[in-house]
């Protein structure tokens, strides 16, 4: 099991996944807000997720876990 983690600190403006989502490298999952603006959230490489572990309009920190994936 791998943990997806937060790049930066910022509200979750936007979770573009739902578990069971089979993801390729590259895609994105998760659209952080920032100082107004969208920073996307990519994968490096292909997995499945398992548990989304954010909300919309929640708050993250830098290295906060984002998704669980398989």
């Amino acid at each position: 099991m791998t943990h997806l983690l937060s790049s930066m600190a910022g509200n979750v403006y936007k979770v573009l996944v739902k578990p069971g989502d089979r993801l390729e490298p590259g895609e994105e999952v998760v659209i952080l807000e920032s100082m107004k603006m969208e920073i996307p959230i990519t994968l490096e490489s292909a997995a499945t997720v398992k548990e989304i572990k954010v909300s919309e309009g929640e708050f993250v920190n830098e290295g906060d876990v984002i998704l669980v994936l398989e």
